[in-house]
């Protein structure tokens, strides 16, 4: 009797109605209880699953059906005549001397349906063509050829009673709009043999816009009641339980007194409540525009640039020389389609060129080699962010500070450090008192304020733009040492060629590699994961999990 009463205690107010409603022996479908309790569509399928479930009704049996629904080809013959009936009715109106091209063109039909409405009334002898190709009626004019007139006669049938049907279900009279959408069926059930047959030829179950009718196979689960509901149904009349029992308590319903004299449900206090989910900040974005408030509230103005990058930006500008192997680690993503920019700006194309081959009026020897001018036009994915830098001198203000936080592409294997897609914070600082000592504070606010590291180091680096050079290394608790990026000095084989001529510090830093250490994660995959649970959740520095707001 415990087991009842906590089965009666934890019914819906839907499944009350069932089991108050219905007798033991009687079969159920979704369609008859939602016809016979005006439940909402989707309210029996919910309704009979939880009677299930709690072992009250189980399936008896599963009937398969075949219906038929009326498409829009199908409304419109029903207004104007199927391409039968018009033919038909056209040819006895002209007797004689019609070709299908002008059956076709009268009627405002295609060719192709003209013809295969043709073919359907020569099959049924009804038409056909004489020696000169002209459609002809093959029973005297005015008499009605049988077997045609028969299979017209029930294809309009058809179209009539769907027609009829649909009218019905939204309300209207005979005399309505026709045009009517939604899913009224005839079953197949209801059909005579001949309608089977005419229906056969006019019905798809796939793509049926070419079709008057749309062919459906559906599944019907009929379901009876188990010995437990007798119980439970005698258990509910003791308690008084309806299952008109309201539910919720609203403010409307306080405000106008409606609640007095409303029997309310029981609730379950145990039952846990439902997670809220409310929209958040992606944790890695907030640290990204975290990143930028910083560096503007310094003063520091922001660039951009596009992704994809020419050869002479991304590196021939950079002094890197177009032979090198210091270019081995840009290994880049070249464009297919188009393969070259049509042309560099000038004089920074020719003024490059001459730094490279022999210097030109930087006071270098360059790298002594002939320039290629049509290399240097190559497109390619941006590999380092200190192309927009470069992009950016020319148009400098001195004194100047200038960042970005860039994307980069690079060809490299995947793993808890390095990625092919990635960022970089980039940025310059020009000044005539711009020296080294002026680039390693940046580079110790970055490892301390913004990645939060513990430990850094500074490690003499090469880069072919920058002297001296400058590597910054952070410890992290998990993957111990490793580079946060790379720093220096521009070269006067950069800056002079590109019109500034004064000191010119320059870093590029692995932003990624930052938030691993300022949100406490141990791989940069970790940063674009698919995973919503893992992305709301954030690491904290001792290790321990919480959920981000």
């Amino acid at each position: 009797m415990n087991d009842i009463q906590a089965t009666v205690k934890n019914l819906h107010p839907l499944e009350v109605k069932i089991i108050l409603h219905y007798s033991p022996g009687d079969e159920l479908t979704i369609e008859k209880v939602e016809a016979d309790l005006g439940f909402r569509s989707g309210n029996g399928n919910q309704a009979l699953s939880w009677l299930a479930g709690k072992g009250i009704v189980t399936e008896l049996r599963r009937e398969r059906a075949v219906l038929y629904e009326l498409t829009g080809l199908g409304r419109g013959w029903k207004e104007k005549g199927t391409p039968e009936e018009r033919i038909m009715e056209l040819v006895r109106a002209a007797g004689s001397g019609l070709r299908l091209p002008d059956i076709a063109a009268r009627l405002g039909m295609d060719n192709k349906d003209a013809g295969s409405a043709f073919g359907a009334l020569s099959k049924l002898g009804a038409l056909a063509l004489d020696g000169e190709k002209k459609v002809i009626p093959l029973s005297p004019a005015g008499e009605r050829a049988g077997p045609a007139e028969e299979h017209l006669a029930l294809i309009r049938g058809l179209l009539e009673k769907a027609a009829a049907r649909e009218i019905k279900a939204a309300g209207r009279n005979a005399g309505a709009d026709a045009h009517i959408t939604g899913s009224v069926f005839i079953a197949e059930t209801e059909l005579t043999a001949g309608e089977k047959a005419a229906v056969a030829g006019i019905a798809k179950k796939r793509g049926a816009a070419d079709a008057a009718f749309r062919q459906v196979e559906r599944e019907t689960v009929v379901f009876g009641f188990t010995g437990l509901a007798a119980e439970l149904a005698e258990a509910l009349k003791a308690a008084g339980i309806t299952g008109e029992e309201t539910g919720a308590l609203t403010p409307d319903m306080l405000a106008s007194g409606s609640w007095k004299g409303k029997t309310f449900r029981s609730y379950n206090i145990n039952v846990p409540p439902v997670r809220l989910i409310p929209g958040r900040t992606n944790p890695y974005a907030q640290f990204l525009e975290g990143v930028k408030d910083k560096l503007a509230s310094l003063g520091f103005e922001e660039f951009d640039g596009p992704l994809v990058e020419t050869e002479f930006w991304n590196s021939d500008a950079l002094f890197m020389p177009q032979f090198h192997s210091a270019r081995d680690i840009h290994d880049v993503y070249r464009l297919a389609e188009p393969e070259h920019a049509a042309s560099i700006e000038e004089p920074w194309l020719s003024n490059i060129a001459a730094a490279h081959e022999s210097g030109g009026a930087t006071g270098s020897r360059g790298w002594s080699y002939a320039f290629d001018r049509d290399f240097t036009r190559r497109l390619i994915l941006r590999s380092q962010g200190t192309a927009l830098s470069a992009k950016t001198l020319p148009g400098a203000k001195i004194p100047g500070k200038y960042f970005g936080i860039v994307r980069c592409f690079r060809y490299d294997k995947v793993d808890a450090t390095h990625l092919p897609d990635f960022y970089q914070t980039e940025g310059i600082v020009l000044g005539e008192e711009v020296n080294l000592k002026t680039l390693l504070g940046m580079l110790e606010m970055f490892a301390l304020e913004v990645a939060g590291a513990g430990e850094v180091k500074y490690v003499p680096g090469y880069f072919p733009f920058t002297e001296p050079s400058v590597e910054v290394h952070i410890k992290h608790p998990v993957l111990g040492w490793f580079e946060l990026g790379g720093s220096g000095i521009f070269r006067p084989e950069v800056t002079e060629s590109l019109g500034v001529h004064v000191p010119v510090a320059a870093w590029g830093i692995g932003i990624d590699r930052m938030a691993l250490m300022a949100l406490g994660l141990n791989d940069l995959r970790e940063l674009f994961s698919y995973d919503i649970e893992s992305v709301r959740l954030r690491r904290t520095k001792d290790g321990t999990a919480e959920e981000t707001v």
